[in-house]
């Protein structure tokens, strides 16, 4: 294995001290006095013997690593990727660099995640965070270590978080279908308690309320998380069964993507024979035969204000303030929930 360039080999290259060396690397050069060539060649030199900075060390000097902890509940999911992507960029654009992580849902994961990324020195954290994960969330403040929370967070824990308006999003979805003609609704999400979970969940109960229909437990499916088995056996008996849905919304697009399937296989035909609405977009959307009605999140305008939010925490002003910023969705109708005039 090649020898690491140190500061010293590049002095050695360009005839100067180890010290003047380091004011040029670290964009000091006019506070030493370096003449503009010079600073050139020390900056020639290390790109020539390809020197990479120690960031650990350079972190321990001057109390920031520039980085920031990503981590996200399940990263095969198209929501996250996407955010992922945005973060990333509004963070290169503040000169910070992104570690990612995910959790998948678990929060032993998330415990050894968020220890790992301390230990690396990184500045603050955005977090998904994963059910029971709230003790780690109080070690972060009692750290005083700076964190936003995206797409859920904890209703018995003060913290600065950036989400999309879950209830209402469910709800409008809820009504849509409703006003369409659809009398027996049904209702796809995971069995685990989030915030998110229930927020959406609530939005679908009230939107039935207040047309009049009755929350029937027979038309709500609830499955475990990455359980495609589970997943299949529920979902079968909430389209198939005698009293069967005549539309279902599904309350993540993971899950979407597993009910357009299972249709699919059950040559159930949509919208003719059941109705369908999505909670979030997928680009796997394009292949079904049929377009699809989904509510559409912020991505971006998550990605965004989460940065913002963190900068501003690391910039030690407004730190004692929380941010909690609640987005508007919308709601893309496609034929998927729209009534034809075959009978039900």
């Amino acid at each position: 294995m090649a020898k690491k360039a140190s500061l010293k080999d590049i002095a050695e290259l360009v005839g100067v001290s180890t010290a003047l060396v380091s004011y040029v690397l670290n964009d000091r050069e006019r506070e030493a006095r370096v003449s503009p060539a010079t600073a050139r060649k020390i900056r020639k030199a290390a790109k020539q013997l390809n020197y990479q900075p120690n960031q650990l060390a350079k972190a321990l000097k001057s109390g920031r690593s520039q980085a920031i902890g990503l981590i996200v509940a399940d990263i095969s999911n198209p929501f996250f990727g996407h955010l992922s992507r945005t973060i990333e960029d509004e963070s290169e654009k503040a000169g910070y660099t992104v570690i990612f992580a995910s959790s998948d849902e678990n929060s032993l994961t998330s415990e050894k995640l968020i220890k790992t990324l301390i230990n690396r020195q990184i500045d603050g954290f955005i977090i998904a965070p994963a059910e029971d994960s709230e003790k780690q969330l109080k070690f972060l403040k009692e750290s005083n270590i700076p964190f936003v929370l995206i797409d859920r967070y904890f209703k018995s824990l003060e913290s600065s978080y950036v989400v999309s308006n879950n209830y209402q999003a469910t709800y409008n979805a809820t009504k849509h279908l409703v006003n369409n003609g659809y009398k027996r609704i049904g209702y796809v999400r995971y069995r685990n308690e989030l915030q998110h979970t229930e927020d959406r969940f609530n939005g679908y109960v009230q939107a039935l309320k207040d047309s009049g229909f009755k929350q029937l437990t027979s038309l709500v499916c609830k499955v475990n998380y990455n359980d495609p088995d589970d997943f299949g056996t529920q979902f079968k008996k909430l389209v198939t069964s005698q009293n069967r849905a005549d539309a279902v919304l599904f309350s993540t697009n993971t899950l979407s993507i597993l009910g357009l399937k299972a249709l699919l296989d059950l040559k159930i035909t949509v919208p003719d024979d059941i109705a369908v609405f999505c909670f979030d977009e997928s680009e796997s959307y394009d292949l079904f035969y049929c377009t699809v009605s989904y509510v559409q999140q912020p991505m971006k305008e998550i990605g965004r204000k989460a940065v913002e939010i963190l900068l501003a925490q690391l910039s030690g002003k407004n730190r004692p303030r929380l941010f909690k910023e609640v987005l508007d969705t919308k709601l893309v109708i496609g034929k998927s929930s729209q009534k034809t005039d075959k009978p039900n």
